[in-house]
């Protein structure tokens, strides 16, 4: 059976970045979905906080997923014009399996 590679990353913007951090975010999907390596690239604004926001990304490989940090958009895109309007950041990993997983 093979797996899927899951990232999460958590952000939370400085005051007065939202909507330009977003902006940037639309571009970087774009770029990362025409990955060879990637499956999705998903992001949602909180409701509760709107300076808080999602980033769910899958990719074939952990491989495919180091490629995407280092693959042009990203160090301009997202080292550049994200990551630094960013209050805080956190990114988590998971793998899944593919196909379904009966419960116990």
């Amino acid at each position: 059976m093979s797996s899927t590679f899951n990232v999460v990353a958590r952000y939370r913007t400085k005051p007065g970045t939202t909507e330009e951090v977003l902006k940037h975010l639309g571009n970087m999907a774009a770029e990362t979905r025409n990955e060879p390596g990637n499956i999705s690239y998903e992001f949602f604004r909180g409701v509760e906080d709107n300076r808080k926001i999602i980033i769910l990304e899958s990719y074939h490989s952990p491989e495919d997923f180091d490629l995407h940090r280092q693959s042009q958009h990203f160090l301009t895109i997202g080292a550049v014009h994200i990551i630094p309007e960013l209050e805080s950041r956190a990114v988590t990993t998971f793998i899944s399996a593919d196909g379904p997983v009966e419960a116990p």
